[in-house]
Order: structure tokens, then sequence, then C-alpha cells
């Protein structure tokens, strides 16, 4: 297939031709020539309002529900959302049925990957069933593909579990990923604990129950010297030791949903179950911190957490709701619209740079000869979200009826072209 890109801002650091606007012409998934004006025969033209082009984005926490939860998302509706919101990779949860804990399930997403317009790459979870007790096969499911280990939205409470499988993914440079949370605090928690939830009549979360989880699981990494990402960090005191741990030489990473930078817990004054999230929303405060860590880059990447529920998990009583939304189509748009000053090569380093960096994937670069993996988007036009904007299975997103800063146009991947 042959592509003509027109008139596009080139946003990669890694490129010879960055911040510079020019048309790329692709043949055969890979780029043939990039000069300020082509006029070449093509299949497929593409151009826009202030069109920029970037390595493809990489997502890595989200969740599809296949095997075993199709109704909320399958792998086909997954990587089609995914493709609408920008992302050429995605590394998804093991928490379906049965759970990604062997080599024959992380080699089913693998191999189902290959036909589908963006990468998949499985998570494996650290323990069988995700359960918390015995390490799974994670070096079989190394090789079968996953590309890191969790247990996914049940994060692991034990401290040797989480030590055993820090020490076992040092043999083949592996990386844990934990949401911080310690369950045994605040377990019947429906929202952030504070003056919110106070008002609201609602059980809270304490945030320190977050904190504790980060300062021990950084202990057990030092110990270890392995490998460690948090993802859904919302504390400030937890940026602090994490930034300390950075400092101290550790391989700690850690990534921030783009939700947790717009909303805070004041939004949930309408009990709107689509803001019923896990880690919970924080408070103004707390997000103000999450920011100047996004500038400041203490915070290493953006992870969707998306979260596809079908109707009957969102439409009851808040304290009987499902945690979580989807993510992906609006991931871009929601951070333009909590962050508008930040300027567009930051958002691709935290986008498709360093997610790649943190879990040893190449990255790619936009140069003549290279393989085309690209996102499309417009950083200056907006996105108006509708029931029929999204792709995923499930509509559970608190943004419907709204209208957010940035577009996404699609992504160029695999030989394919997939316009949003």
């Amino acid at each position: 297939m042959k592509v003509l890109i027109q008139q596009v801002r080139i946003t990669d650091p890694s490129s010879s031709l960055h911040d510079t606007i020019q048309d790329i012409f692709i043949e055969s998934g890979v780029i043939k020539d990039i000069q300020p004006t082509l006029t070449v025969a093509a299949d497929q033209v593409v151009s826009g309002n202030g069109l920029h082009v970037s390595p493809g984005w990489v997502d890595i926490f989200a969740a599809f529900g296949d095997p075993g939860l199709e109704y909320k998302e399958t792998l086909q509706t997954g990587a089609a959302a995914a493709a609408a919101g920008g992302y050429t990779e995605v590394f998804t949860l093991p928490n379906t049925k049965p759970v990604v804990d062997t080599k024959s399930q992380a080699e089913y997403i693998s191999r189902a990957s290959a036909t589908l317009p963006v990468t998949i790459r499985p998570i494996g979870a650290i323990s069988k069933g995700a359960e918390g007790k015995d390490l799974a096969e994670m070096y079989d499911m190394r090789a079968s593909g996953a590309i890191a280990f969790s247990d996914g939205t049940h994060p692991l409470q034990s401290s040797g579990v989480l030590l055993k499988a820090l020490q076992y993914v040092k043999a083949f440079d592996g990386v844990i990923i934990q949401i911080p949370d310690d369950k045994s605090i605040g377990a019947g928690g429906l929202m952030h604990e504070g003056i919110v939830s106070t008002r609201l009549g609602l059980p809270g979360k304490p945030i320190i129950a977050e904190e504790l989880m980060v300062a021990r699981d950084i202990k057990l990494a030092r110990y270890a010297d392995s490998k460690l990402h948090f993802t859904g960090v919302t504390s400030p005191k937890s940026l602090e030791y994490i930034r300390r741990a950075k400092d101290s030489g550790l391989a700690v990473t850690c990534s921030v949903t783009p939700y947790h930078l717009l909303f805070t817990d004041e939004d949930l004054l309408q009990y709107d179950t689509n803001l019923k999230v896990y880690p919970p929303l924080r408070t103004p405060a707390d997000v103000s911190a999450l920011k100047q860590a996004v500038k400041d880059g203490t915070i290493d990447c953006i992870a969707s957490h998306h979260q596809p529920h079908e109707y009957d998990s969102k439409v009851l009583e808040f304290e009987y709701a499902k945690n979580g939304m989807t993510g992906l189509e609006t991931a871009y748009a929601t951070l333009k619209t909590a962050m508008p000053d930040v300027a567009e090569s930051k958002w691709v380093d935290l986008l498709s740079i360093q997610p790649r960096r943190i879990f040893g994937l190449a990255v790619p670069v936009i140069e003549k000869g290279a393989q085309a993996s690209l996102t499309l988007f417009e950083p200056g036009s907006t996105t108006s979200v509708t029931e029929s904007f999204f792709r995923s299975r499930s509509k559970n997103s608190p943004f419907i009826g709204k209208t957010l800063s940035g577009k996404v146009r699609g992504i160029i991947h695999k030989d394919g072209v997939h316009l949003a």
C-alpha cells in the first residue's frame, strides 16, 4: 500500500527532521521518502488541519476482556479503540477468565494480535490466578510474548511473593508492574477519603494505602536490585518516594492515568459511576502535584488504565458499580484538556518514547528507510465525544456529551492506515 501524508509536522526528538513540516511517502510499511513537498502516486492521501506525526504511541496498562470477558471488550474491539486513540501497541492486563498466567494464555494473545491493526502484548500474571500466593510461569510466558508481569487490578499484597518475583525476572531483565495499594487499609472504600467523601456519606480509601505500598515496594526493589514500575500513582508523597529512589540509582519508574490529571474527588458530587475508578480520584492539591510531576520528569509515561464495562456494571448504585472507565480513545484529548500548556514533544516522550525504553522495546524513528509505525494527531483541533465516537465495545465514559481539546487522526502501522 502506498500512503502520502501531506504537510505534516514531525514530532520526534530522535529524528533529524524533528519539528519540521514535511510530506512523507510510505510504501509497503516503509518510509520511502520525506521531503518538504512530494508529488507521487498514492493509494491514500492523508492531510489535515495542523497535522502532526510521531512514533506510534504505546499504552502499558489496558484491560481487554478476551478471553472470558468478551462482553466487556474483545481483542478486536480493544484494538479498534486503541487505533482510534492513536496507539500502535497496547499491553493488556492478565485479569481475564482464565487469568493470563501460563505460556498458552500468553501465546493466544500474541498470536491473535498478528491480524489486528495494533500490536497487543500480554502482561503476564505474577502469581497463579492473580491470587498473590504462588508464582506463575513467568519465564515461559516471557518466551511466549509477555512484555512485563503484574497481577493487574489485584496488586500483590505479600512482600515475600513480590520479592521472589522481583528476583525471578532479573534472569531476563523483566519488569514488575504494581498498582500501589495496601488493600487492608480502607478495604471498603469507594472513593478518596476526605472532605468530599464525608459530605457524600461514602466510605473513603485513605491515600496512605498507596504511600505505604510505594515505600515497601521500593525497599524490595532495592534489595532485589530489580526493575519496578508503579502505575496509577496519585499521591504527592508517593512521588517524593519515587524521586528519592531514582536519585539513588534504582530502576524504579512510574506512570499516571490521563483522568487522574483532569478529575478530582469533587467531580463525584453527582455520584457519576463513570468516575468511580481504581485508584480513586484525589483532591485538587494532589492533582496539582501530579501535573508538576509530569512537567519535571518524575512521571515517566502515561497509562490509560482502559477498563471497559458493560451497561449493567455501571448503571446502578455507586456502591455496587465496578471501578474503571474506557480510556484509550480519549487519552490524548484528556491530556490536552488537563494540561494545555505542555509541549507536544513532551506528550510524545510520555506516550511513545519512554514506555518503549522502560520495557525494552526498540524506539522507531521517523527517517527515510525506517519502518512506519506512526501516530497522526491534531493538537489544535477538538474532539466531540458521543456514544458513536467509541470503537470500544463498552461506553462507560464520563466524557460523553463533552468536547475535549486535541484530536487523534489515527495510526499507520503494519502496512495499514487506520484513521479515527
